[in-house]
């Protein structure tokens, strides 16, 4: 009834339905042409739409999975054990006293009072475990989503006087968390892979190197200028406002080179006494709370009994106990307005890190994590985080590692650092009152200096992919001489242009064949067995010793130059597809190929310019100079200048390896492409043979554009393939393609043979020549061998689309065997060709 109901609609529309299969009735068997028993029939069938629809819309078993996914804690919740809880509990407390002397240095980076950081911290541990993929990965406050956050609640400062840090902050955090929450609930996280490597590394040293250098002046003690500014500015101020340094420096300078020898002294002792690797991992991870405690105890001695304005360095003073800023957030029309412009860079930078690491982590520890869930967990927790006063918040690089490192079992240890992180809010205020500010900015540039790119990484970048280390050098310079979020707009923008730049500029590669043999000890294997055919027919041996490859004929692929390469057979062109073939680069693809075929090929009918007006205005023929030089060259030119010694074109093989989608763009440049080299080739035929094509959807779209099956020409006249959508055939009949048909018709091909001996689609024998008498002996054989308890042989691929190969070796055969069946025929064209087809012992 759809059908009926369908083909009533397209016939009503106007719409011409694409014919069955030419060859459906008349293919009765698979028998290949190097078989010599006939395998079981098998037609393979087109795709349909409906199958699209029905992988799209989720059964009911499937949307169960999907709100089930949206809580992963759920499934392994259930099994929650002893031995995980103890596991939990050292991570979760390492945890907890890392991340609160961290979380107040970076509320001071976001230009917030300290505790807002306690705040984030807090409710990032606590929400993430219900949506987490990831038991590695800890959400809190980091320093560049913090450096990022501080220069919105700056610049904005100015914009709305009136409005308060910190409620910016809450609603940029909100907006930025809706986005990403509504991406990974679609299921959307699929797009952070457009985000390269490369533009992280860049983005990673250049938010590393811009944070680094605005804590100088904090470590230093330096004041009068604004650290908000690009680095190379604000490092300029700092060298010029060295002669102010004041006492800070002490406290942060002392600081810092304490953080790294303890570091250092700790990676000593694990290799001194590898049996003490762990005791050392715990000091070391630990060392930010030893030195933030010892600084907080020599301010309190040095500043103890002295008025707030005579302290000798600056401290953080009061911080408030208890979530004192809970409240909903304020998100009114002029603040949302006002952060439109910053929630792009804001959402790159909220995934980029906690994606990229997030996956490394669950490579590491053989797990999978789901970048989409990952998204969600993200968006739900800088949703809910202002309400108790948090800003935007994602994973943490450094306490991720520490995490993984102290052997965490389960997502769920996130909850023990969160009641860390609640009794340093509630119980330790009074003690962060004299933590020295200085001190602080030492932790910062302390933890950023992991993110800086290491000179061996940059040079494993050279060696790798030289180009994209470029990309990775203006990243940085850009976030240098500029701000954090120019830095990622550049990296990735650069990254897609190069990308784009490949797709469009790609060059495909002409293969040429070569025998080979593989070698054992000096020994050919496979030697005492039958040989492979000329062109990689298999003579019976289970393992021939000889055997075609192809290989490109530029040796672009780094094969040896000296091994010389034939041509597959005189007129036929293998070429395989560099960058897939898409509509970016399928323009380009092709007119490299056919400027190739036709700098090594010459056209079939030499005659065909009687006259030398009827030549194309910009292929007027070789001057009489060129003609001369031709000449004492040896070359022997025809009437035209044409090489008479080059072959002309038989038949184009596509390798399809690196396809696996093409669109209506590739197809109809396909479709131009043969209808150019048919005249090419007027009177003969072009064959297309397409090989290992992975896709039955490409396979649909070829058969559309009439691929698939041998070229035909109707009583030798000039037949253009059917386009899709051409400019130049708007009009129908009255088109300027049916006017160039009709001149090429009228000059060239006046008159054929309207009758011809059409060759069997497999054996190459007349039609009533008994080879249905032959059919039926061979399927009496492969019955009797199936009997004696031998293999059933059955086609690989369906006998309806003969020119649709497994491998180039069998679309080479094919391609062979149709020319050389044409040549023995003497045929101006033939109706059927032969096809090469693999099959399987069942």
């Amino acid at each position: 009834m759809a059908t009926k109901i369908g083909h009533i609609l397209a016939k009503g529309l106007g719409i011409k339905l694409q014919e069955s299969d030419p060859y459906r009735e008349e293919l009765t068997r698979g028998e290949s042409i190097i078989s010599t028993q006939t395998t079981d029939t098998f037609v393979e069938e087109e795709p349909r739409a409906i199958e699209v629809l029905e992988k799209i819309v989720p059964s009911g078993h499937q949307i169960y999975d999907y709100l089930l996914s949206l809580f992963p804690f759920i499934s392994w919740i259930g099994h929650y054990n002893l031995q995980w809880l103890i596991g939990d509990l050292v991570a979760g407390i390492t945890i907890g006293a890392v991340v609160v002397p961290q979380g107040m240095a970076y509320a001071k980076l976001a230009g917030l009072p300290v505790e807002f950081g306690l705040y984030t911290s807090f409710m990032g541990v606590l929400i993430y475990w219900f949506f987490a993929t990831s038991k590695d990965i800890t959400i809190g406050p980091v320093a560049v989503m913090s450096q990022l956050t501080g220069g919105v609640v700056a610049d904005l400062a100015t914009v709305l006087p009136d409005v308060k840090p910190w409620e910016i902050a809450s609603a940029l955090s909100i907006l930025a968390g809706a986005i990403v929450l509504f991406i990974g609930v679609a299921r959307l996280g699929w797009i952070v892979d457009l985000i390269s490597l490369t533009a992280l590394s860049a983005f990673m040293t250049g938010s590393a190197i811009t944070i680094a250098v605005g804590q100088l002046s904090t470590l230093m003690g330096i004041s009068g200028f604004s650290t908000r500014d690009a680095p190379y500015i604000v490092f300029i101020h700092t060298l010029q406002g060295l002669p102010r340094t004041t006492l800070d420096a002490a406290m942060g300078l002392s600081a810092l080179a304490m953080l790294y020898l303890i570091r250092s002294g700790c990676s000593l002792a694990a290799k001194r006494w590898p049996n003490h690797q762990r005791l050392a991992f715990f000091i070391s991870t630990l060392r930010t709370v030893f030195v933030i405690l010892l600084y907080t105890l020599i301010s309190y001695l040095a500043n103890r009994g002295l008025p707030a304005k005579q302290f000798k360095f600056k401290v953080l003073f009061d911080v408030p106990r208890g979530f004192q800023h809970a409240a909903v957030p304020v998100l009114t029309q002029p603040i949302a307005s006002n952060l439109i412009g910053y929630l792009p860079s804001t959402v790159i930078v909220l995934l980029i890190e906690h994606i990229a690491i997030s996956k490394s982590f669950g490579r590491v520890n053989n797990y999978k994590i789901n970048p989409s869930q990952e998204m969600v967990a993200i968006g739900v927790t800088n949703l809910l985080g202002p309400f108790l006063g948090g800003y935007a918040a994602t994973g943490s690089f450094s306490r991720t590692a520490i995490k993984s490192k102290a052997g965490v079992r389960t997502p769920f240890a996130g909850v023990i650092t969160a009641v860390v992180v609640l009794l340093a809010i509630y119980a330790l205020p009074a003690v962060f009152y004299y933590i020295p500010n200085a001190s602080l900015a030492a932790v910062i540039i302390h933890a950023v200096g992991d993110l800086i790119t290491p000179p061996n990484t940059v040079y494993q970048f050279w060696l790798v992919s030289p180009f994209e280390l470029i990309i990775f050098f203006i990243g940085v310079i850009v976030t240098v001489f500029s701000t954090i979020e120019n830095g990622v707009y550049t990296t990735i923008c650069l990254s897609l242009a190069v990308l784009l730049v490949r797709l469009l500029k790609g060059k495909g590669r002409f293969l040429g064949r070569v025998n080979v043999h593989s070698v054992l000890d000096e020994r050919v294997i496979g030697d005492d067995k039958k040989s492979s055919g000329e062109y990689g027919t298999f003579t019976g041996a289970p393992e021939a010793p000889y055997r075609n490859v192809f290989l490109p004929i530029s040796h672009a692929d780094g094969s040896n130059p000296e091994v010389e390469l034939e041509s597959p057979y005189p007129g036929v062109f293998i070429y395989r597809f560099s960058e897939g073939f898409n509509y970016p680069n399928a323009s380009h693809e092709l007119e490299y190929m056919v400027d190739h075929i036709f700098a090594k090929t010459r056209k079939t009918n030499l005659s065909q310019f009687q006259r030398p007006g009827d030549r194309p205005w910009n292929d007027p023929g070789p001057t009489r100079r060129e003609l001369k030089r031709a000449a004492a060259e040896g070359i022997e030119a025809g009437e035209y200048g044409v090489d008479t010694t080059l072959p002309t074109l038989k038949a184009i093989i596509l390798d399809f390896n690196s396809v696996n989608h093409i669109d209506i763009t590739s197809v109809q440049q396909l479709i131009d492409v043969r209808n150019q080299l048919d005249r090419y080739t007027a009177p003969d035929v072009v064959d297309w043979h397409i090989a290992c094509i992975a896709n039955r959807w490409t396979k649909r779209a070829l058969v559309s554009a009439g691929f698939g099956y041998p070229s035909q020409r109707v009583d030798g006249l000039q037949q253009r393939w059917k386009s899709i959508f051409s400019v130049a055939e708007i009009g129908g009949s009255q088109s300027a393609a049916a006017a160039a048909d009709l001149e090429v018709n009228e000059k060239g091909l006046a008159a054929a043979r309207k009758t011809s001996r059409t060759n069997d689609i497999e054996t190459g024998k007349a039609r009533g020549s008994g080879s249905d008498d032959g059919d039926i002996k061979s399927v009496k054989a492969n019955e009797r061998a199936i009997r004696r308890g031998g293999p059933r042989r059955v086609a690989v691929h369906g006998i309806n689309r003969p020119l649709f190969h497994v491998d180039l070796t069998s679309a080479l055969q094919s391609a062979i065997a149709n020319v050389e069946a044409r040549s023995e025929a003497g045929e101006v064209s033939s109706g059927i060709g032969s096809s090469s087809k693999i099959v399987a012992d069942n």
